[in-house]
């Protein structure tokens, strides 16, 4: 179809919600208001398909597109009464993006296009407000000149400075006409001087320009980062908005705002937000003045705030989410500039989802669909410790909640820097820009010295779930010096700073953290993710402690144990050692009894704590040299021992058996090498120690509910090897007078391609199948992950040879189909077999989809993966996340 034949352009009449991937977002959202009897400017829409037709045939297409955008202009002016850039009536119009996807501050906006001399002159006449026309005329010439010729803000910025320097004026509203005058011609001469160009009077010509502008805003280093981050496709494009100006700048019975259908920190059903008056949009969000709360506008325009608020409940009831809503009141007349769905910290969507259900807004299914894992992941954010003894030196605004502690940044490039080396920060700035947004990812938390809880430092920051303070007052920051100045107080760059974004107060120094507790709202959302879930989630955990916390946060088994962690304690690890050394078997085994009483402890504690679900107890993995000391460390002590003569004593001979065992012991591949079942089949005595606490344990531990253990025989890749090893276990069992399948169980971890070809023979025998992913995408890929993962990987990850890091997603075509095959096969003996994974790809929500869609009955992860994985696992049986 030609260029011609297509639609590329709607007014908000033709417009509804469901066209938003053609008309963004902002623009779909417009055209529902703009028919439900909103009061909303009009204007119309150039549509996604326009820009990625752009950013493929540039200014070609731009001419092609000029008749359909001039022929809707035209109906614009006939809807408003006014004719564009000139007449008696002249008309206004903002250009701004709107994409599919929300992407706040990411591309630009241009207000007041169309302003020139002509127009100048007429809007003076017919407003009588010289103050205003010129004010409007200044801003346009410094958002055109940064968007559309990319002039650095900082130029114009400087001038403004300068004269409110002169004067002794605080802002920019303080400007009287004398000033503004001498603004606009310096921004001309700026613009002259930086293009090589007069600034255009034509506003046909600045329209074409700003369109071209705002499409090639797409491809910008910010919006690709924010998309990169955020995991937005680069292939939908943005719309473009032409709406009629309405002005918030006319004077005291004028303003503008941002506001939101309920608290986004909190989730509150309360309107909130921030306004100005006689300000315009810009001034809200850039941070360079700080805003009213909404509250205070119910007492200077209480007519408009009960508008608002009536506006705002009917627009959350329409679109059924919290809304994000930019207001302006021209004159005493409220206009709705754009409503979306809303961004908010992830304590505020569980409320918000718990309410909406209460209130009849959404069922479950469709309030679980709202939360985002990640959003579930950042509730389980830090706060100060409440029995912490610190001086609250600033408080400024609670942007966004949570609490962090970290040496101070200035510069966003130096964040990234400094967090790659491993370094916590506080990136401190006077405000944010969208420009910052690698460096407010890179940090901890932020800290702004102006701007207000819609500013875009807070909302970005909500949006990533980092803790966030704006508009602290009481915060000088000079980025010229690298210095943070709070009263008499000088902080330098690398200096400890700690901020609290639920209080919005400001430590000097480190504040201990807390981890947070789950709100009941939290508990219930999760119970609803388990109601809609078909697969279970279990906890990775290795001590008493961690199968505690993995229980607390709803994990319904243990799919992984970890033995060999049992053993790094302070008073274990010197037995084990002396076991790994010893001369013969009667001395290993010795030393093995001593190991057994302290398992058992651990595997009695174990069973209590997660009663009355089960656990799969790994036996030993670890190569065996992973628990001797370092050989060069081991050689400097033998030597130290020779220079002072106790070379034959009987430390002396210890640790040169140490020595002989370590060198003996090292290997080259060890992650290949002599570990899992191959050492109890080796060492059996290991092994049968371990088997004997299981069942000491099982017998001993108080439970409500009879324990039945799983014992999972590790890295097992031949039949025979298996065979060995659960007969060895049968045989004590039957020591024990427990039988096989009925008492407690055997079965064994997939992490060997092999393996899982010879499922149908392992599943004769055994009771279960655990796949351990991260071994298991090691030997599939032939990848080392310690290695990769500091080397190359990032490379085949930023070159698209890999779109994600196989190592935190599962690789589908490669690991999955492995597990595939391991499924078919096993299910061909036994159809009560139970499978699960217990790899990290078990806390990954597009990998938990995966084994969702393999009908695995549990995946496992780490304790605090747990509740990101029962949403995920609820996302999966919805269809949402495939």
């Amino acid at each position: 179809m030609s260029t011609k034949e297509r639609k590329f352009v709607y007014s908000f009449r033709e417009g509804n919600a469901g066209m938003k991937d053609l008309l963004g977002g902002k623009g779909a959202n417009l055209a529902q208001m703009a028919s439900n009897g909103v009061p909303v400017p009009p204007g119309f829409t150039i549509t996604t398909s326009a820009c990625l037709e752009y950013l493929e045939k540039k200014d070609d297409f731009i001419q092609d597109l000029w008749p359909e955008i001039e022929k809707t202009l035209h109906a614009l002016e006939e809807e408003t009464g006014k004719t564009f850039g000139k007449g008696e009536n002249p008309l206004l119009v903002s250009v701004r993006s709107g994409a599919p996807v929300s992407m706040p501050g990411m591309m630009d906006t241009i207000l007041n296009l169309g302003i020139n001399e002509e127009t100048a002159r007429v809007l003076q006449e017919a407003t009588s407000n010289e103050r205003f026309v010129l004010d409007n005329w200044r801003r346009f010439i410094q958002m055109f000149g940064n968007v559309v010729k990319k002039i650095p803000g900082e130029e114009f910025e400087k001038v403004l400075e300068e004269i409110k320097s002169k004067r002794n004026l605080s802002y920019d509203y303080e400007l009287n006409e004398e000033d503004l005058r001498s603004i606009i011609q310096q921004f001309k001469g700026i613009y002259s001087e930086q293009t090589g160009e007069d600034f255009p009077e034509d506003p046909l010509k600045q329209l074409k320009m700003a369109i071209t502008a705002v499409f090639a805003s797409w491809d910008n280093p910010r919006a690709r980062t924010y998309r990169k981050m955020n995991r937005i496709p680069s292939d939908i494009g943005t719309a473009v908005n032409v709406v009629s100006m309405v002005y918030g700048n006319m004077g005291d019975s004028s303003g503008t705002g941002v506001c939101f259908s309920r608290n986004p920190a909190t989730g509150e059903k309360k309107l909130y937000g921030e306004f100005l008056i006689n300000a315009q949009g810009e001034d809200v969000v850039s941070g360079a003045r700080t805003p009213e709360p909404i509250d205070d506008l119910k007492d200077l325009m209480p007519q408009v705030y009960k508008e608002l608020d009536e506006t705002v409940k009917t627009l959350e009831f329409y679109f059924k989410d919290m809304q994000d809503i930019e207001f302006t009141v021209e004159e005493g007349k409220l206009f709705i500039l754009q409503t979306r769905t809303g961004k908010r910290s992830a304590n505020a969507a569980i409320n918000i989802a718990v309410d909406f259900v209460s209130e009849g807004i959404l069922d479950k299914k469709e309030a679980v669909s709202r939360v985002d894992p990640d959003q579930v992941e950042r509730v389980l954010h830090d706060q100060f410790d409440p029995d912490a003894d610190y001086e609250v030196a600033a408080k400024g605004l609670p942007a966004s909640p949570g609490a962090a502690t970290g040496q101070i940044v200035f510069d966003p490039d130096e964040a990234v820097t400094l967090h790659e080396e491993g370094a916590s920060l506080i990136l401190a700035r006077p405000e944010t820009t969208p420009d910052d947004v690698h460096g407010l990812y890179a940090s901890a938390g932020v800290l702004t010295s102006r701007g207000g809880m819609t500013s875009h430092a807070a909302v970005v920051a909500r949006g990533v779930g980092k803790p966030c303070i704006s508009g602290c007052d009481q915060v000088s920051i000079d980025l010229e010096a690298e210095t943070l100045k709070i009263g008499d107080t000088t902080l330098q760059k690398g200096d400890i700073l700690s901020i609290d974004g639920t209080s919005g107060e400001v430590v000097i120094g480190e504040v201990p953290l807390v981890e947070p507790d789950l709100s009941e709202n939290f508990r219930t959302f999760l119970s609803w993710c388990d109601s809609i879930s078909t697969m279970e989630v279990w906890g990775n955990a290795d001590t008493p402690e961690d199968v505690a916390r993995a229980k607390e946060f709803g994990a319904k088994g243990i799919g992984l144990c970890r033995t060999e962690h049992m053993f790094m304690a302070d008073d274990r690890l010197p037995v084990m050692q002396e076991m790994i050394i010893a001369d013969d078997e009667s001395e290993r085994k010795d030393h093995l009894e001593r190991l057994r009483s302290m398992q058992k402890e651990d595997f009695r504690k174990i069973f209590e704590a997660m009663d009355p679900f089960p656990v799969i107890i790994r036996l030993l993995d670890p190569p065996l040299h992973e628990f001797l000391p370092d050989e060069k460390e081991l050689q400097e002590y033998l030597s130290d021992l020779e220079n002072t003569g106790y070379k034959n004593s009987k430390e002396g001979l210890k640790v040169k058996r140490a020595l002989e065992m370590t060198r003996k012991l090292s290997e080259a591949n060890p992650m290949l090498g002599f570990r899992g079942c191959r050492l109890g089949i080796i060492y059996p005595e290991i092994y049968e120690m371990q088997t004997r606490a299981i069942f000491d344990a099982a017998s001993e531990a108080k439970t409500n509910s009879r324990v039945i253990p799983q014992i999972m025989i590790p890295l097992v890749m031949l039949r025979k090897e298996y065979e060995k090893i659960s007969e060895r276990i049968a045989s004590i069992g039957e020591e024990y007078g427990l039988k096989e399948h009925e008492n407690y169980m055997t079965g064994t971890m997939i992490e060997i391609p092999r393996a899982a070809f010879i499922a149908d023979e392992l599943a004769e025998k055994a009771d279960f199948f655990s796949f351990g992913t991260n071994d298991l995408t090691q030997t599939t890929l032939g990848l080392s992950r310690d290695d990769s993962e500091t080397g190359f990987l990032l490379k085949y990850i930023e070159q698209g040879l890999f779109s994600v890091n196989p190592f935190h997603t599962l690789d589908r075509k490669g690991t999955g189909y492995i597990m595939e095959v391991a499924i078919e096969r096993a299910k061909k003996f036994r159809r009560d077999l139970s499978f699960g994974i217990c790899g990290e790809h078990g806390g990954d929500p597009e990998s938990i989809a995966y084994c969702n869609s393999l009908k695995l009955h549990y995946v496992s992860c780490s304790p605090f993966r747990v509740p990101v994985a029962r949403l995920a696992a609820a996302h999966s049986a919805l269809g949402i996340i495939k």
